[in-house]
């Protein structure tokens, strides 16, 4: 359970914008989250409105957003296309946060995708090509023949980023920072914008 006076390390209360408190709170996690503090859950929907959410990593934030990269193909990437519209979930439990944000998707551009993809573990640039991510698959076998199929095909030359490899920025409209507090009676604060580019406006949420 989290001392109130933590919260005075970057704490979304006393600021004015939520960029601040986010690296500060990310910082933190870096240093005390065991295992992949950028782990994050990212929710979509379907062509029937069914929510889908599943765990990726955050790989870059700022002014802009927050980035993840996927196969465009797999479904999640299905699903942006026809419904560009995200809300994403970081919880840290080493720290007893949450961070929250939801707001329009937008493609980075295809400089950003390379780079990020050729700064990618080898094996993982030609698993991004042997995998057709979501679809059924008949065995591992299948899949680890794919996988000796393209490692044969590039040899020791560069892998290519594939096309539909792509990177995708969430696009924050809302964002709230949670902070578990004794007798869950939890700190809720919430900023809010009406689009890219305007001023936030905050408030506080009851638990």
């Amino acid at each position: 359970m989290e001392h109130p006076a933590r919260l005075t390390i970057g704490d979304p209360a006393t600021a004015n914008e939520p960029l601040g408190p986010f690296e500060a709170w990310f910082a933190e996690a870096k240093k005390s989250e065991p295992r992949d503090p950028d782990a994050m859950a990212l929710a979509t929907v379907d062509a029937d409105g069914l929510p889908n959410v599943r765990m990726v990593l955050l790989k870059g934030w700022g002014p802009d957003g927050f980035v993840f990269f996927t196969n465009s193909e797999s479904a999640k990437g299905n699903e942006l296309a026809k419904h560009p519209k995200a809300a994403l979930v970081l919880y840290w439990k080493s720290l007893s946060r949450q961070f929250r944000a939801r707001g329009p998707i937008e493609q980075v551009s295809s400089k950003e995708a390379d780079d990020y993809f050729h700064s990618r573990e080898r094996g993982s640039q030609i698993g991004a090509w042997a995998s057709q991510q979501s679809r059924p698959l008949a065995s591992r076998e299948t899949l680890e023949q794919d996988v000796a199929d393209r490692t044969e095909k590039f040899g020791d030359g560069p892998v290519p980023r594939p096309a539909h490899w792509l990177g995708y920025r969430l696009v924050p409209l809302e964002i709230e920072f949670w902070s578990e507090m004794p007798f869950r009676l939890h700190q809720r604060i919430q900023f809010m914008r009406s689009a890219a580019g305007t001023e936030w406006t905050k408030r506080r949420l009851y638990p």
